[in-house]
């Protein structure tokens, strides 16, 4: 195998496109052409994955908004058991990430996510009919297991696509829509829970599930007649097109899919991963990340400690949602512009998330505490999206299946963070909750040396 396979070259460094080209004939770049080529690109795949996003965490965190609608009192959840339910998802979310990752480097995206995704919200529909707290536990076992093909799925499809100064304002993009999504999470489940509750005999937080999950299933369908497949193979761009995708990753020494790269084996691809040292570190560092977000789950809980009710509770964290939008998206468009410093602005971020949740530890005002929360989760949600498009750079010259794989344990057992996460904030920590806060403040420390260790490596070490 060609040698450039197994190394990845750095996104740390800025692209120097003006030598690249010189080793891919016929490649121009900035052109007219390119630019109309790009713009279709994205007509394709942000609007589809960001909806497909969207609701993809509508569905894994409306639990949070049942919970305070009702659900808990219905199924007799106490915190404890809430927390299972939590993380048996995450359980089979990480089990099966990797797997459907080497699946999908082999099958048309066109086909597998929004098979996937039908399926689990036809299983979220059913959650809406949980009889009792152990069939809730079995569905959320079913959606963890479907869902995790698509959040490491997206990330390769977008690696495959755009180059390494056209990757965090998508990122930020896809990021929005799970953003977005707890913000009409809250206005839905508010609206459910005012509008629906007891309508045909049905509970309100069970409307919310069928409702939700129907929008899943509907949207798969609509999904599988848009999404673009790999470069190489595309039907829905001309020949030319599908020519010029490849010449623009190619530039930049990015792999792709061809005849002249024949696949790896899964043993070959998974060695390469796991031999890697920016697999390991880029996994720590997310998982700090995610291991902070799990914040997200327990918002209406800790917003209802302010002294609302829980339909004023569920519309308080729409602001939470909104400012992280804005610094999300805002910061996004800039590090396209300086990837070389990505970085030191996701450690410059987490940084900020955890001089937060340390004030927040000694402040019991609980204005105070909520402006705090709302800035927290900014800084959360803006590395979430820079980390996954620095990861996403950073093994794109890697063969299409080891990125696949590097990406998918990034992604996956980033996301084992979720499962301790999920026990930090228990009903008799209640209203403090100093030992989720606490533990938050560590993860994001933790997170801000990963990334600061990874921008001076990169720099240093470009090759493996």
């Amino acid at each position: 195998m060609d040698q450039k396979h197994h190394s990845a070259e750095v996104e740390d460094v800025e692209p120097k496109t003006g030598n690249l080209q010189s080793g891919v004939e016929g490649y121009v770049p900035g052109t007219d052409e390119e630019k109309r080529l790009v713009r279709k690109i994205d007509l394709y795949l942000l609007p589809t994955i960001w909806i497909m996003y969207l609701l993809s965490y509508v569905d894994r965190t409306n639990i949070g908004n049942a919970k305070v609608a009702g659900m808990a009192k219905d199924l007799k959840l106490d915190s404890n058991r809430y927390s299972i339910v939590l993380v048996v998802f995450f359980v089979v979310y990480v089990a099966f990430g990797v797997p459907y990752n080497m699946v999908l480097s082999r099958i048309r995206p066109s086909i597998f996510p929004p098979t996937i995704m039908f399926f689990w919200g036809v299983v979220t529909i059913g959650m809406g009919f949980a009889p009792t707290y152990q069939s809730l536990i079995a569905f959320r076992i079913v959606i963890g297991s479907l869902e995790a093909g698509f959040a490491p799925g997206v990330l390769l499809l977008l690696s495959s696509w755009y180059k390494r100064n056209e990757q965090s304002k998508r990122f930020a993009v896809y990021i929005s829509a799970a953003i977005l999504s707890g913000a009409f999470g809250g206005l839905i489940a508010g609206g459910i829970e005012s509008g629906l509750d007891n309508r045909m005999g049905i509970a309100g937080w069970r409307w919310l599930f069928i409702i939700e999950g129907a929008l899943s299933a509907g949207w798969a369908i609509v999904a599988s007649f848009i999404l673009l497949d790999f470069p190489a193979n595309s039907s829905r761009l001309t020949e030319r097109e599908r020519e010029l995708a490849m010449l623009r990753i190619q530039s930049e020494g990015l792999s792709v899919r061809s005849e002249e790269f024949p696949d790896l084996s899964h043993r070959e691809a998974l060695t390469l991963a796991l031999k890697n040292w920016r697999t390991w570190a880029f996994t720590v560092g997310y998982m700090g990340i995610v291991g902070s977000s799990t914040l997200t789950y327990f918002y209406p809980t800790l917003v209802k400690g302010l002294g609302y009710t829980s339909v004023q509770a569920q519309y308080m964290t729409v602001p939470i949602y909104a400012s992280a939008f804005v610094c999300t998206g805002i910061t996004g468009y800039l590090t396209d512009k300086v990837i070389h410093l990505r970085g030191l602005i996701i450690a410059s971020w987490l940084a900020v998330s955890a001089i937060c949740s340390i004030i927040i530890c000694v402040m019991y005002n609980f204005v105070g505490r909520y402006v705090l929360l709302v800035l927290m989760a900014s800084g959360l949600w803006v590395a979430n999206a820079l980390s996954l498009s620095y990861a996403s750079s950073t093994f794109g010259s890697l063969p299409n299946e080891t990125k696949a794989v590097c990406l998918a344990f990034v992604n996956s057992l980033g996301n084992l963070a979720q499962i301790y996460g999920s026990y930090l904030f228990p009903s008799t920590d209640a209203p403090k909750y100093l030992m989720g806060f606490g533990v938050i403040s560590g993860l994001c420390t933790l997170s801000v040396v990963i990334y600061a260790f990874l921008h001076v490596m990169l720099k240093r070490r470009p090759q493996n």
